[in-house]
This record gives structure tokens, C-alpha cells and sequence, in this order.
């Protein structure tokens, strides 16, 4: 029992917010290396150095394991600690001068990094979050906070839970932490997954009442140590800066925002007046008797979330905080770090250990019945149950600064860091193995043009990246003159990077409804599309919706709208444009790797729209893409063979079904048979989709022989100024006869051979170009 209360008595030593993480951290390594030899300032320079690129070799090293990045850290700190170096003259031995320094710097880091994921948070979507989200963020942190509780009450029945911090520690235990939950989303790229977006919503509720059942422990147990009215007194004071954060700086900047232009930067001066509020920050939560590390949380969440402030603070401060200060202070949690601490272990450290894994365990049983009784699948319920319960750099970070501000013990320390190493090591490989999003994606049903009646609605998406992209697809799809005969649904998804938020939005705006935010999004594409609909009353109904998410998981949100719709044909525009001059107009990688995923993933057809030479501004010469320039709009099929070619077939007579629409078929045929890879089946339908064309009176079909590549386009060359529009079929990894040679000399693989021969500098091109490929069909 006096190990007991000796533990006890280390917990309440120093409250929270007294001294400095730095200066504690020194405080508590003091005992261990007082012995040390006193360093000059150069060998404690040189020390960190070496520190510091020892745990990145160590850390490149551990990543190769696949172990998540923060968890890599974190034992690349424990390898480095005393308690593998303990030679007082070893370089990497950390003294009491190193400790200080890399702790004030590596806490640092941590503070910078809640104020960012303040930043990133939405609170107005925990008004939005639908009822299973609720639910299981309300339910993941009670129920497990009750077990946990009783589980200590049962286990150590002497003293108050709040006088002894059990029930402080016992929010820690059963706390949802949004930051974690948001890295682990992000690392396995289901951020805007249907998972995803559920635990995020349910990650926002759970923490935020994780937050407040800290600061309510800390009132109690002010109130039973230290009477009700200093306990009231405190409560007024957290009330009062949340006033002032709330009605005071929250409105300045917002006034900073509406004075910055629509799509323009926040001026320096707003940034850095944004930064000197949260340097000071800390010392508000002093004063105002807060938990310092609070303080720039709170301060974060005020800031208005996304551009010009949010995305600003978090593209310029992210990559340094998490590329270097980040990594600092997850090393020096392991730094702290050592096996000794468990021979000294005492009763009240088994209990608070034991308590903290009922808590996990139970939180694992909540998280997994809750969606199952909402009817969610099994396999995808298991996922969230583990992404709900996982740990991370937020959980050891704060023990570690309780550790060092001695409010719990050495023992309790490493217990819990050796849960958090073994959970946020082992949640990552579960969830992948049991959530794989692009399953659903796994379609057996045939949604192609091929396959679609031409008196039947084509379901259709487009894909809007820029402004510029409105004006050529809004001209494509008019050159194609719909009809109420062969109407057109149209969904129309503006994709908008996330920038200075955590949370993926995807908004309807078909009913004037926004689903999740109540920002404005995407006014000028809803009013263009609109009076598109209206110009084609009754041959086409548009849908608009905005996707806001990461520019790597775009694919997702393309990909769930085709499947919910029942799309049959996705059109995406090409990266690169060009001005009339063949100079290019503007380029963007992301957009070329969202069109590689949309290819490899998409549930139906997919086309990819690369626009004709624009005029330069001011140039006064008349744009070659417009259907002035003649009374016919003339489009041609250029064809191979294979499926791809057949889907831009279908695709062509689809949309030339009007009197003013001429479509030409020309057919390029090898001039011997040598070197042909269609197969026999490829053969029988390509002569069926031809034959058609040949007994039509509404198609001009041209055959041409050509030996290789070069002949191709020479003869490619000669014919395409007479066309608007070209439509190809991509025809991936396929060289035939008719393009040998031309593999070598193919830069953008998304378009294939002729995709990329047509769009490249040796063409005089005033024509648009689609490309297009079939439907993949693909087995588990």
C-alpha cells in the first residue's frame, strides 16, 4: 500500500500546467543523468545532429517494415535512448542539455500541430453528422469511460477518483482522438471513402466530448481538493476565454477573410497576426487556468476552416511542423522510454494498466455492435471498430508531457506506450485487410454505350476541374443536339481540392441542399449547367454536385457517384491545354494521375476529352471550334479494332443522330495480317459493328491499308482538318501492325498510341479529341 500511495503522491506533484515541457522534460530525466559530464555548447550542437540523422537513417529503415510513419519515429527514439546507449561518452548519448533542448523543441512541434488540427476541424458538421455518427461517437467514449471506472473503482477502492486523477486518466483511456483518426484515414487512402467519411463524423463527436470530460475532471477535482469556489472560479475563467476566442478573435478573422479577393491569398500581415495569437495562446491558458496545451486547440478551431486562412496556415506551417518539428517530438517520446521503469512498477499502476484495456476492449465491442445493428456489413463494421479504437502521436504525446510534468508515474508511462506502439502498429494492417473500398467497385453488370438503347437515357458524368473545362464540354455535348428521343442525364461533379480541412465534403446542388457544409461552392459551374439544361429542355436534366477532398482520393468520389447513378460513361477533361499557337495554356500532374486511377478503377466506360487550340487573348482570330464555321459539325471514328474502338463506335452514332452532325468511319487496316493480336471474337464483333456503318446511309465509311506506324500518321495527317471532333479508343498496351513503331514515341499513356499521336505538335489540330475506353470488366 505504500507503493501505492508513494504513486499516487507522483501523480498530483505538479499540476498540468505549471511548468514547461521543456523544463520538465529536464526535470525528469534529472535523477538518471546526473552524473553525466557537464557538454559545451558546440559538442550539444554536434549531439543533436547526430541525433536527429541517426533517427531519420533509423526511421527509413523501419518504414520499410511498413510500420506507420508515427510508430516508426517513436521507436527510432526508444533505439536511441539511455537505455540502449547508456556510455556517458557515446555521441548519442542524450544528457540532461539534449533532453531540454530537443523536449522544448519537440513540444513545440506537438502545440503547433494541435493548433492545426484545430484549424482543419469543422464544428458545424457535428450539427450535420447523420445518427449513426452520433451515436457511435457519444457511445465509443461513455461506455468505455463507465467500464473503465468501475473496472479502477472494483480494482483499488481507496481514495476519490478525482482526487487521484483515475478519472482523468480513465477519459484518456477511452478518448477518441479526431487527429489520429484523420492520419490513420489518410495513410490508407479511404479519407472519402463511405468508412472513411462515417468515422471521421463519428471521430469529430467522440473528441469533442473527449475534451470536455477532460476539463470537466479537472473542475471536479479543483472542487474536492480546493473548495466550489475556486472550482467556479476556474469554470468562469474557461468560459470567459472561450468568449473572447469565440466573440472576439473568431469574428477578426473572418473579417480578415472578407477582406481578401474572391480566390486571392490572405495578406502577410493577417498570416503573421494569426501566428502571434497562437505564439501567445499558452500563456492565455495560463491565465486563464486552462490545460496549456488546450489553449492553441481551441484558438485553432476559431479559425475559419479552408481558403484563404485555414488552407494558408496549413499549406505553410504542415510541411515544416510535420517534416520536422513532428518527427522530433515523437522521437523524444521515445527517448523517454525505458524497461526499468516496469521492476518499480506498483499496485495502482496494475490497476490504471488493467483499466485502460478493459476500456480498449470495450470501446473495440461498441464501435463493432453499434454498425451492426444499424445493418452495416460485417467485415466493414470490424474496420471501423478498429480505426474507432486506434492510437497515435496524440495519446503519447500527451503522456509524455504528463510523464515529464509528473502528473502520472514512470511505470503508468510505459505501459501505456507500449499499448500505443502495439495498437497504432496492428490497426493499420486490419483495416486494410478488411476495408478495401475499390471492391464495390468490382461491377459485373455491362454499363457501356454498347450496351445502352439509343431510344434509352444515357447516364452520363462530367468531370469539372476549372473554369475552362465548362465552356468544352458544354460545346461537345451541344455539338452532340440531344433529343427527347436519346435524352441525356447529366451529373456534373465540380472536384475542388481540400485545403485547410480535414473533413471530404460532397455536396448536392440539385435542391439547393448542401449536405454537409454551408459554404457556397461552385456557383458559376451550377448557373452555366442550368442554362445548359434549359437551352435543352426536355432532352436533358442536369445534376450538379462539389466534391472537396484530397486530390489523390478524387477517385473515389467519381467513382461512388458512377456506381450510385448507374452511369454508363464517365467524361474527364485532359490535364494539359493548349493556346492556338500550340504553346501550352496551363498543365496539372493531378489531373493526369486522377485520369489514370478513373481508368484503371472506374465501374463503366470512361472518355477523356482533350480540348482544341484555344485563340490567344486579345488575338481578335475567330475560334475553329465553333459551330459557326460550318453548317455541318463533322466527327470522325478512328478505327482499329477491339472493344475500345467499338464503345467510341457506339459513342459517335450516339451522338450524330442529328441531321446537322455528319460522322465519318475510317477504318485502318493492317495491309498483311502478320503481327495482328485481336483475337478471333474481337474479329466477329469488329465486322458487326462495321457492317452497319457500311449499309448506312448516314455514315461515310472510308477503308485504308497501312503497313506501320509511320504511314498511319502520315495518312492521319492528311484528313483531320476536315473534322471538329476525333473519337478513338484508347486501346492500352495494343500495338498492331498500324501503329508499329509509334510505342516509343507515346507520351501519355491515358490516351494511347493514336490518343497521343493526334494531340501531339506534329498536328495542325483545330479539332477536339476524345478518347475513349470500354468498360473493364474485373474479377475479385
Amino acid at each position: 500500500m505504500e507503493g501505492t500511495k508513494r504513486s499516487e503522491e507522483i501523480c498530483l506533484k505538479f499540476p498540468p500546467n505549471v511548468i514547461s515541457p521543456g523544463l520538465a522534460a529536464l526535470l525528469a530525466q534529472k535523477d538518471k543523468h546526473e552524473k553525466l559530464m557537464d557538454y559545451s555548447g558546440p559538442r550539444l550542437h554536434f549531439q543533436m545532429v547526430v541525433i536527429f540523422v541517426l533517427t531519420q537513417i533509423i526511421h527509413s529503415l523501419l518504414k520499410k517494415l511498413g510500420l506507420p510513419l508515427f510508430i516508426s519515429q517513436l521507436l527510432a527514439g526508444i533505439l536511441l535512448s539511455p537505455m540502449v546507449f547508456s556510455d556517458q561518452h557515446s555521441l548519442v548519448n542524450i544528457s540532461e542539455e539534449s533532453v531540454a533542448v530537443l523536449g522544448t523543441v519537440g513540444a513545440f512541434g506537438f502545440v503547433f500541430f494541435l493548433f492545426l488540427s484545430g484549424v482543419k476541424m469543422d464544428l458545424s458538421l457535428t450539427l450535420k453528422s447523420g445518427k449513426k455518427a452520433i451515436c457511435i461517437g457519444l457511445l465509443t467514449v461513455v461506455v468505455p469511460l463507465v467500464s473503465c471506472m468501475t473496472t479502477i473503482k472494483l480494482l483499488h477502492e481507496e481514495g476519490n477518483e478525482f482526487s487521484n486523477k483515475s478519472f482523468f486518466l480513465a477519459v484518456t483511456y477511452s478518448g477518441t482522438s479526431f487527429p489520429v483518426i484523420h492520419c490513420l484515414l489518410s495513410d490508407l487512402k479511404i479519407l472519402n471513402s463511405e468508412l472513411g467519411r462515417l468515422g471521421l463524423s463519428a471521430a469529430l463527436i467522440g473528441d469533442m466530448l473527449t475534451l470536455f470530460l477532460t476539463v470537466f475532471s479537472l473542475w471536479v477535482k479543483t472542487g474536492f481538493e480546493k473548495g466550489r469556489k475556486e472550482a467556479l472560479i476556474d469554470f468562469g475563467l474557461a468560459m470567459l476565454f472561450i468568449v473572447i476566442v469565440v466573440f472576439v478573435l473568431r469574428p477578426a478573422m473572418k473579417w480578415m477573410v472578407k477582406r481578401t479577393p474572391e480566390a486571392g491569398q490572405i495578406k502577410d500581415i493577417c498570416f503573421y497576426l494569426v501566428i502571434l495569437a497562437f505564439m501567445m495562446s499558452p500563456r492565455f491558458t495560463d491565465l486563464f487556468r486552462i490545460y496549456f496545451l488546450y489553449g492553441p486547440f481551441i484558438f485553432g478551431l476559431a479559425v475559419p476552416d479552408g481558403p484563404p486562412l485555414g488552407s494558408a496556415l496549413v499549406e505553410k506551417l504542415d510541411p515544416v511542423i510535420s517534416g520536422l518539428f513532428l518527427p522530433i517530438f515523437a522521437t523524444t517520446c521515445g527517448l523517454r522510454f525505458d524497461l526499468s521503469y516496469f521492476k518499480n512498477s506498483n499496485l495502482f499502476a496494475y490497476h490504471q494498466v488493467l483499466g485502460a484495456m478493459v476500456a480498449l476492449i470495450i470501446k473495440f465491442g461498441v464501435s463493432l455492435l453499434v454498425p451492426i445493428l444499424c445493418k452495416m456489413p460485417t467485415r466493414d463494421s470490424l474496420a471501423l471498430a478498429f480505426i474507432m479504437i486506434s492510437k497515435g502521436i496524440v495519446e503519447m504525446g500527451s503522456y509524455s508531457i504528463m510523464n515529464d510534468n509528473r502528473v502520472i508515474s514512470e511505470d503508468i508511462f510505459a505501459h501505456m506506450t507500449i499499448v500505443i506502439i502495439l495498437v497504432a502498429s496492428i490497426v493499420p494492417i486490419l483495416v486494410k485487410r478488411l476495408y478495401d473500398p475499390s471492391r464495390k467497385y468490382l461491377c459485373f453488370q455491362k454499363r457501356t454505350i454498347m450496351n445502352s438503347r439509343l431510344n434509352q437515357e444515357l447516364r452520363l458524368i462530367v468531370c469539372v476541374h476549372v473554369p475552362g473545362n465548362v465552356n468544352s464540354i458544354i460545346n461537345q455535348l451541344n455539338a452532340s443536339c440531344p433529343t427527347r428521343e436519346s435524352s441525356i442525364a447529366l451529373d456534373v461533379l465540380h472536384l475542388i481540392k481540400l485545403s485547410g480541412q480535414a473533413t471530404p465534403l460532397f455536396i448536392t446542388h440539385d435542391k439547393q441542399k448542401k449536405t454537409l457544409s454551408s459554404k457556397s461552392y461552385s456557383e458559376n459551374v451550377v448557373v452555366a449547367f442550368e442554362q445548359f439544361e434549359r437551352d435543352n429542355w426536355g432532352a436533358v436534366s442536369v445534376t450538379v454536385f462539389t466534391a472537396v477532398s484530397p486530390p489523390n482520393l478524387m477517385y473515389e468520389d467519381i467513382c461512388n457517384l458512377a456506381m450510385d447513378r448507374l452511369t454508363s460513361f464517365i467524361l474527364l477533361p485532359f490535364h494539359r491545354r493548349w493556346y492556338i499557337d500550340g504553346s501550352i495554356e496551363s498543365e496539372d500532374q493531378t489531373v493526369r494521375t486522377l485520369n489514370f486511377d478513373i481508368l484503371e478503377r472506374a465501374p463503366c466506360s470512361v472518355g477523356i476529352l482533350v480540348e482544341g487550340r484555344r485563340n490567344l487573348k486579345g488575338s481578335g482570330i475567330r475560334d475553329p471550334l465553333s459551330s459557326d464555321n460550318s453548317s455541318f459539325y463533322n466527327i470522325a471514328v478512328i478505327f482499329l479494332g477491339g472493344q475500345d474502338d467499338r464503345e467510341a463506335l457506339a459513342l459517335a452514332k450516339r451522338i450524330s443522330q442529328d441531321k446537322s452532325v455528319r460522322l465519318t468511319v475510317i477504318h485502318l487496316k493492317a495491309a498483311n495480317s502478320l503481327g495482328v493480336i485481336l483475337t478471333e471474337n474481337d474479329r466477329m464483333l469488329d465486322s458487326a459493328v462495321l457492317n452497319d456503318v457500311k449499309q448506312s446511309v448516314c455514315f461515310t465509311y472510308i477503308e485504308e491499308h497501312v503497313n506501320d506506324g509511320p504511314e498511319t500518321s502520315n495518312f492521319l495527317q492528311s484528313i483531320v482538318e476536315d473534322y471538329q471532333l476525333i473519337i478513338v479508343g484508347r486501346r492500352y498496351k495494343t500495338e498492331d501492325p498500324q501503329t508499329l513503331g509509334l510505342q516509343e514515341w507515346c507520351e501519355f499513356q491515358e490516351i494511347g498510341i493514336i490518343g497521343d499521336l493526334l494531340s501531339s505538335a506534329d498536328f495542325i489540330r483545330n479539332y477536339s479529341l476524345l478518347i475513349v475506353q470500354q468498360q473493364q470488366q474485373r474479377t475479385v
